[in-house]
């Protein structure tokens, strides 16, 4: 029997859900406010809680050094990986989830997640220079299909098995091939999981940096890349780092934000039956 929650015990979880809120946002509100002073205050132990704050640092990254340039290659590279992936992956997901008997492509999908990505870099680094690809858009595009497509397969089929079959059969009789079902009917009832997919697919690509590192040179370097060479000789430029973290946090945070309804549909489409 349901039980009221007495003022008391609602506090206590109020409560208690501030402080968890407040153990993850500090590093990144400390984040923000260090990205806001000087270099000078920076670094400064303990810290000047009255330091006059400054847009310097954001100036600095983007008038010292190509980081607009860096900016636009993660997001070219992120875009094109997750529309590759959810395109073809949601193809091979359908067909898994209607036409395929047994579990053997899906224990052989999910056995590629098993693999450490590390053990692909230098195969896929002798590869692409072979073939004259390196310090490209195409390669890291390439590379990063490696992991991301077979979880997006992963992923979809659940979402397409959750779809009755009944409405892509009475699509049919209405004189519908299978593709066109597949389009019409099928494609836009996936799409809440599809974009739950997509938006987890965009931010691996967005934050990958072993595969950026070894694949990419000046011309195609990428924030995470970018960023950890802040780290110089003379030591961590830490304000500046901040900056720049937080630049590279924004495009995450506005995508999440704009498709949050679709975001929270995908994650609890077929939870219930």
């Amino acid at each position: 029997m349901y039980k009221k929650r007495t003022r008391f015990e609602t506090l206590a979880i109020y409560v208690g859900l501030t402080i968890a809120t407040l153990f993850f946002l500090l590093p990144l509100l400390w984040i923000f406010r260090t990205s806001l002073i000087t270099k000078l205050e920076a670094y400064k132990i303990p810290p000047n809680w009255s330091a006059t704050l400054t847009l310097e640092n954001y100036y600095n990254i983007f008038n010292n050094n190509p980081f607009s340039s860096y900016f636009l290659n993660s997001f070219i590279v992120a875009l094109l990986t997750t529309i590759v992936s959810v395109l073809f992956g949601a193809m091979a997901a359908y067909w898994i989830a209607r036409f395929s008997k047994g579990n053997r492509i899906k224990l052989a999908i999910l056995m590629t997640q098993m693999i450490p990505p590390v053990v692909m870099v230098i195969p896929l680094s002798l590869i692409i220079k072979t073939m004259g690809l390196d310090d490209s858009i195409f390669a890291l595009v390439t590379a990063y299909l490696t992991f991301n497509l077979p979880y997006v397969i992963w992923m979809l089929i659940s979402f397409f098995e959750g779809i009755p079959k009944e409405l892509e059969e009475a699509c049919e009789i209405d004189g519908c091939t299978k593709l066109q079902a597949y389009y019409k009917i099928v494609l836009p009832l996936a799409a809440p999981g599809a974009m739950a997919t997509s938006v987890y697919s965009f931010i691996v690509s967005w934050n990958e940096f072993m595969f950026a590192l070894n694949l990419t040179g000046l011309k195609t370097r990428t924030l995470p890349v970018a960023i950890a060479n802040m780290e110089t000789q003379q030591g961590v430029m830490i304000a500046e780092l901040c900056a720049s973290t937080i630049i590279a946090i924004l495009p995450v945070i506005v995508l999440s934000v704009f498709i949050k309804k679709y975001l929270v549909n995908g994650l609890t489409f077929g939870s219930v039956k």
